[in-house]
């Protein structure tokens, strides 16, 4: 019984620092004000001063944890919406997300064999771009960590985020199918969520290639690996 208010006050912890960030975000909108980020940079110092482990907050985290696979679910619904210009777009979609999912794990790869980069390490990451439970998988069926996989996909997601608005400025891509895309292959659901703020058609794109990503990179996983001697 002690644990239910343990695990309330976590989830109030996580609820109350993710609506002030969110409506800081939203009053100055700086990339690096993204929610996700300060969220978690608020509440790993509420922790750390008051002394709580993580085991101790996922108490009541695991509860926010399991509520992922109905927010997934609910991205059929825009997905749905644009039925039409999905099909109508078909082929570039397939060919955009295959690009990055490939280009995503063979960057990985190629880097490691440059710098050196230790195997097991290596192999955890090669799947970053992925959302985090088919990261996870990937990374153990290709010999990985499933933990330093999931701190790759927060990089991965965290960082194209607050990339996207420059790198889209900076290449002069105003099309939300192109915005869409890159934002689902390179950084999964924290992309897609970056997508929305670009509007209905952006997100769709995003969730779908987010999808799309999930399923060519499970395959391509391994065949990297394979390619590259890892």
């Amino acid at each position: 019984m002690q644990q239910v208010p343990l695990a309330f006050g976590m989830i109030l912890l996580t609820v109350f620092a993710y609506l002030a960030m969110a409506r800081i975000y939203k009053r100055y909108s700086y990339s690096v004000l993204i929610p996700v980020l300060t969220a978690t940079t608020l509440i790993i110092i509420v922790l750390s001063l008051f002394q709580i482990p993580y085991e101790r907050y996922m108490i009541g985290g695991q509860w926010i944890s399991s509520l992922l696979g109905p927010s997934v679910v609910a991205l059929a619904y825009p997905l749905y919406k644009q039925r039409h210009f999905l099909r109508d777009h078909l082929l570039p979609i397939l060919g955009g997300v295959f690009v990055g999912a490939s280009s995503g794990m063979v960057t990985v790869a190629l880097l490691a064999k440059v710098f050196g980069v230790k195997q097991s390490l290596a192999l955890s990451i090669i799947p970053k771009s992925l959302t985090t439970p088919v990261a996870i998988e990937v990374a153990k069926g290709i010999g990985g960590n499933a933990s330093l996989a999931v701190v790759g996909v927060m990089i991965a997601g965290i960082f194209g985020a607050i990339a996207a608005p420059s790198i889209f400025k900076l290449l002069r891509v105003h099309s939300p199918l192109g915005r869409g895309i890159a934002l689902g292959s390179a950084s999964h659901a924290i992309g897609t969520a970056k997508a929305a703020e670009y509007g209905e058609l952006t997100f769709s794109m995003s969730s779908v290639t987010m999808a799309l990503s999930a399923i060519i990179g499970s395959v391509l996983g391994p065949i990297v690996v394979w390619v590259f001697h890892m």
